[in-house]
């Protein structure tokens, strides 16, 4: 199978309450139906530590992170916490999220496809579930939020973590995978998805 040029990995991470919910199936059948390929996956108890790098944002992301957070609060009329410093803020967000993706197993995965990391996040669906469009994950199987989760001082449970750009794909992917335990390999749907050939095979029967 001829990759075309669009073709990209992600990395994914179906997080530890959509594991304690059984979701498991349920997600990966939706990447699966959109006709991205799975190269990758196993389940695996993060430590601290790995979820420490994981989360191991720059001082510049730290900064958009806390700067995202301190205008959630001021479109909802809220004076922003730490002071407003948008570093401690961002800072407390990752201890957070360190908390919650080491709470208990993950399935993590690669998944590969023609703009494969714009697709997932779009089928992953927002963070915060209550704003996520419906029909996305978050939207469908997650009732919580950022009200909710900021009162018990805890990472929004929005079930599924998903690259946000090449960038952070390849660094995310290397964090977690062997270069050996991803696996290239060919789809039968990958012809009907990306090949010309097919659509001359498919006219060809028909003159048969």
């Amino acid at each position: 199978m001829t990759k075309t040029h669009y073709h990209e990995r992600t990395l994914v991470l179906i997080k530890p309450d959509a594991v304690q919910r059984a979701l498991i199936g349920e997600i990966l059948a939706r990447f699966e139906r959109k006709g991205l390929k799975i190269v990758a996956m196993k389940m695996v108890w993060p430590t601290k530590q790995l979820a420490k790098e994981h989360y191991g944002w720059s001082e510049k992301e730290k900064r958009e992170s806390g700067e995202r957070t301190i205008q959630g609060y001021q479109e909802k009329g809220m004076e922003p916490p730490l002071g407003g410093d948008p570093i401690k803020i961002a800072e407390n967000t990752m201890r957070k999220l360190v908390s919650y993706i080491s709470a208990g197993p993950v399935v993590a995965l690669v998944i590969e496809g023609a703009h494969a990391i714009a697709n997932v996040r779009k089928i992953r669906g927002g963070t915060n579930p209550t704003m996520a469009d419906a029909g996305t994950i978050t939207a469908d199987y997650s009732i919580d939020s950022y009200f909710i989760s900021d009162d018990a001082d805890r990472a929004v449970r929005n079930l599924v973590h998903a690259s946000g750009n090449s960038a952070e794909a390849e660094r995310e992917i290397k964090l977690w995978f062997k270069e050996n335990e991803i696996v290239d390999y060919d789809l039968a749907i990958e012809k009907i998805l990306y090949d010309k050939e097919w659509e001359d095979a498919m006219k060809q029967l028909v003159k048969a």
